[in-house]
């Protein structure tokens, strides 16, 4: 029974780190619930579970109504599902370092765009401080969710 337990909460650990980090939100060190967005990356692209791009699709969602911007994340993350079906270029499942790079890059091009269409010196900052936060914390919680859910 208690193996039984276990492996039920290992196997439900990335959906709810999703909630908890969305629910998780403060202005200044998860704005909108942005954090959300790493156990959403990773289960999604680094390490692909079951139901998970359907959570992500209604998280992201959940991002966009707090943050106030409009299917921004939604449209963000559907169309990085899309690029990544494309396995001859990418084999994010084999990129080292839990897929920083990746990762940097795909917060990065979202975050640009964000900054690009709302432009000013707030908006810079605010930009430049959640892709460092995001950044720094990738690796402490994606290694935290291997370990819990018993990843390789």
């Amino acid at each position: 029974m208690i193996k039984n337990l276990v492996s039920w909460l290992r196997n439900i650990s990335p959906f709810l780190a999703v909630i908890i980090l969305w629910r998780l939100q403060t202005q200044y060190f998860n704005p909108g619930g942005i954090l959300a967005i790493i156990p959403i990356f990773y289960y999604s692209f680094v390490r692909p579970i079951k139901w998970m791009p359907l959570m992500s699709i209604v998280f992201c969602f959940l991002i966009d109504y707090n943050m106030d911007t409009k299917l921004f994340w939604t449209c963000a993350y559907c169309i990085a599902y899309a690029i990544n079906g494309f396995q001859y270029f990418l084999d994010l499942q084999r990129a080292d370092k839990n897929a920083i790079v990746p990762f940097m890059i795909f917060i990065g091009a979202a975050l640009f765009i964000l900054m690009v269409a709302n432009l000013s010196w707030i908006m810079i900052g605010r930009v430049l401080w959640v892709f460092v936060w995001m950044v720094i914390l990738y690796t402490p919680i994606t290694g935290l969710l291997k370990m819990v859910h018993g990843d390789d």
